[in-house]
């Protein structure tokens, strides 16, 4: 490491020192330097009697110092004054006006410092209060000026009214400065605003209508001239413009009638070409379809002759197959009945084997049904009888209940009449004894009154004593009645309660003989009743049982027949060769015709019925007349008639006679169209 001298050391430390001190310096100077931005203005108040303005920056030191800043940039007041506190002008007339004032601090330290004492710092970029200090020398500065000039010149001589309203306020504005003055707004005030009964209004007043209607009559004038001049510009303009809109018309209607002339003449001779051209056209036309359709039928002609050969050919080979088709359809018809016949032999066989065996099973069924009805039956009779024993056992419970309830409650009766017998005594007992004690105590009452008035009351207490004596034998005497009275009516009540429980006990005795009796009488009858309806469910039961055995053995045989049989139909079926097949689908067919055919012949039957009895009917009302023969006229009608009928059958069974007639009839009709055209075409 390197070694400083020692000499250089305190060199080194002084010039730390000194560097820190400026360092030091400098973060002090940082810290309490205040800049001041634009627009406004710092005041500090130190420990001298002045305070210190800056616009720039200032250093300030805490404690000992204070510091304010102040806005002294623009302030807009404005002075508005409309209506009736309009500006008066000199010539008496009131204007509304507008006057922006741009006022701000004057910007050196006598003017801030003014500023600040007057109205404080923070209140001198206040608009409010601002106005509140200027608005009364502003607006008496602008009535001051506003009066010297006529309303006309305020807005001729905006500029000199301007300047006269800053001469007017001059400089003395308490540390302000006006920068600017400017009219913002300037109008008459209108007429219905003024006061009619102010001098200066009413001066007003007189000048606005005096001008007012001057400059009416003069616009009147030159409105009506300028509407004149119009009106007759207009005519004549009118007049041109319809000559030159008749001269044209003439000239369209000319043009347009020559125009229509030509067209039509060009028309009809374009027509007429076309006309010519169509008619030649037409004839061309129907020349060449005469001859194609004459071709044509021709054509056809030959056609249907040729099919009409054809068919006959056909016709004949048709019926040559029939009638060997319809002589092996017999044939096989033959063989196929003799094999169903042989088939119903054998199936009568089985039916007779299933029926023995099922006349068997029948029997033993039956036995089994039987002894079944027998268990049902013993079954049945045990079950009576054990509803009877209980129907009686249950009648002889209530009835022996009914009677121990009537014998207790004639014991309770006699009990309650005893005690109510003893009852009586004892109050009798006892009023014995009260009236006794009652006369004892009246008697000792005279001895003592009669012992207190010895001489003056001996009469009264003789006389006293003997009433005494004869109250007590009155009320011994009343007491033995009282007593003897309670007693027998203690008697009588249990004389009357033994009576009734004697009645009370009879009456249970008879009501349990009537309860057997009716026991009795309804055992017998509910084992009646039991034992008919037993018998009767068991013949039912029975019956019902036999019936639906023998319709289920009836369903069971018929049902298995038809099963064997389809059964052995169907194997049958599939055992036949396909000729086989074919010969039993046929013949199914044919049975089936004939069904169609017998049900046909039945309607054709009551057809023919109807229709005889409506002929008869006719025949019988008609008037005819029949000369010579014996009948013959009647049996070559009734043969018509049949050989109608079987032509008509004929040829609705038979599809072949079906189709040869309608070919037959078809070609006569093609016949006779050819024909219709030749003649058609010699004409």
């Amino acid at each position: 490491m390197y070694n400083l001298p020692p000499s250089l050391i305190p060199v080194l430390v002084g010039v730390g020192l000194v560097a820190l001190l400026i360092v030091g310096l400098l973060a002090l100077f940082k810290a309490f330097y205040i800049k001041v931005p634009q627009g406004t203005a710092l005041i500090v108040n130190d420990m001298s009697s002045t305070p210190k303005v800056h616009f720039t920056g200032a250093l300030v030191y805490p404690v000992i110092h204070l510091k304010e800043f102040m806005k002294i940039s623009l302030i807009t007041l404005e002075v508005d004054r409309r209506a009736k506190d309009g500006l008066i002008c000199r010539d008496n007339m009131r204007a509304d006006i507008t006057v922006a004032f741009y006022l701000r601090v004057n910007e050196t330290q006598e003017d801030v410092l003014k500023v600040a004492k007057a109205i404080g710092v923070e209140r001198a970029s206040d608009r409010a209060a601002v106005n509140e200090l200027f608005n009364a020398k502003f607006s008496e500065a602008l009535k001051t000026v506003g009066k010297q000039f006529d309303f006309v010149q305020l807005f001729e001589n905006r500029q000199d009214f301007r300047d006269r309203i800053v001469e007017v306020i001059g400089n003395d504005l308490n540390g302000y400065v006006l920068e600017d003055v400017a009219i913002d707004y300037l109008e008459q005030t209108s007429k219905a605003s003024l006061d009619p009964s102010n001098i200066l209004d009413a001066e007003g007043i007189r000048k606005i209508t005096e001008l007012t209607a001057a400059q009416n009559v003069i616009t009147n004038d030159l409105e009506r001239n300028e509407e004149l001049a119009i009106k007759k510009k207009n005519v004549e303009t009118r007049e041109a413009t319809l000559a030159l809109e008749r001269q044209q018309a003439d000239a369209e209607a000319r043009q347009k009638r020559e125009v229509e002339t030509i067209r039509a003449r060009e028309e009809a001779e374009t027509l007429k070409v076309r006309e010519e051209e169509r008619l030649k056209a037409e004839q061309a036309r129907i020349q060449t379809q005469q001859e194609l359709d004459i071709r044509a039928e021709n054509h056809q002609r030959e056609v249907e002759v040729a099919q009409q050969n054809r068919q006959r050919a056909v016709v004949i080979e048709v019926e040559k197959v029939t009638r060997a088709k319809d002589l092996e359809v017999v044939a096989r018809e033959r063989e196929v009945e003799l094999q169903r016949i042989e088939k119903e032999k054998a199936l009568e066989e089985e039916r007779k084997n299933i029926a023995s065996v099922v006349r068997e099973r029948v029997a033993v069924e039956k036995t089994v049904a039987q002894e079944e009805e027998r268990i049902k039956e013993v079954r049945e009779v045990s079950e009576a009888e054990r509803l009877k024993q209980v129907t009686v056992l249950n009648a002889q419970a209530e009835a022996e209940q009914e009677l121990v309830r009537q014998v207790k409650q004639a014991e309770a009766d006699e009990t309650r009449s005893k005690h109510k017998a003893v009852e009586i005594n004892n109050l009798a007992q006892a009023e014995l004894e009260a009236a006794a004690k009652s006369a004892e105590a009246k008697k000792k009452l005279a001895e003592g009154i009669e012992a207190e008035r010895a001489a003056p009351g001996l009469a009264d207490a003789r006389v006293r004593e003997v009433t005494a004596a004869a109250k007590e034998k009155e009320g011994l005497a009343e007491a033995r009645v009282q007593a003897e009275r309670l007693i027998a009516e203690a008697k009588g009540e249990q004389e009357k309660g033994l009576a009734q429980a004697r009645v009370i006990e009879a009456q249970a005795a008879a009501k349990e003989k009537d309860g057997l009796a009716d026991a009795k009488v309804l055992e017998e009858k509910l084992g009646a009743q039991a034992r008919g309806e037993e018998q009767l469910g068991t013949a039912k039961a029975k019956a019902t049982q036999d019936l639906g055995m023998a319709e289920a053995q009836v369903l069971l045989e018929r049902l298995n027949a038809e099963a064997e049989g389809l059964g052995k139909k169907f194997g049958a079926l599939d055992a036949l060769s396909d000729n086989a097949r074919q010969h039993e689908e046929f013949r199914m067919q044919l049975e089936k015709s004939f069904e169609e055919a017998m049900a046909a012949i039945a309607a054709n039957k009551e057809i023919a019925k109807d229709q005889a009895e409506v002929l008869a009917t006719a025949l019988a009302k008609a008037k005819i007349e029949i000369v010579g023969g014996e009948g013959d006229f009647f049996n070559s009608f009734a043969k018509s008639l049949s050989v109608g009928k079987a032509i008509e059958g004929v040829v609705g069974k038979s599809p072949v006679v079906q189709d040869v007639l309608a070919r037959l009839l078809q070609g006569r009709a093609t016949e006779a169209k050819p024909a219709a055209v030749g003649d058609a075409d010699a004409v």
